[in-house]
């Protein structure tokens, strides 16, 4: 292998890990409601989590996810600074926080909305950075 030829994979090699990192960012922000500071997903909407999650698995599924929108991870996505992504029953992927699996509510109509914190008995709390 000449020197150019090595200059030449090396680049390419740097760029696509530029690249793989670039995509792997969750779609979390923090922002501000009534409540101090939470997590957001990327439209600002207040994210959740929920008691009987488990050792990083949702226990939210069928109805429970048409309610609480499971914050989406794709394929490609991956872990870093705290947020993991976990698989759903479903096979799809999820973002989780501090092991906690992320949601929306889809009853919190615009960003700042935290209707669903304490929903149900306490079980569901606004995720905090």
């Amino acid at each position: 292998m000449t020197t150019s030829s090595i200059r030449l994979a090396l680049t390419l090699a740097a760029m696509l890990a530029i690249t793989s990192t670039a995509f792997a960012a969750p779609p979390i922000k923090t922002g501000k409601t009534d409540k101090g500071n939470v997590l957001t997903d990327a439209k600002g909407m207040s994210l959740y989590t929920f008691d009987k999650d488990m050792d990083g698995k949702s226990a939210c599924n069928g109805p429970c996810a048409a309610n609480w929108p499971a914050l989406k991870a794709e394929a490609g996505d991956a872990a870093g600074d705290g947020y993991t992504v976990i698989t759903r029953d479903d096979g799809s992927k999820q973002w989780a926080h501090k092991g906690k699996p992320l949601y929306t509510f889809a009853k919190d109509a615009k960003p700042g909305d935290i209707t669903g914190d304490g929903f149900l008995n306490g079980a569901w709390h606004l995720a905090m950075p």
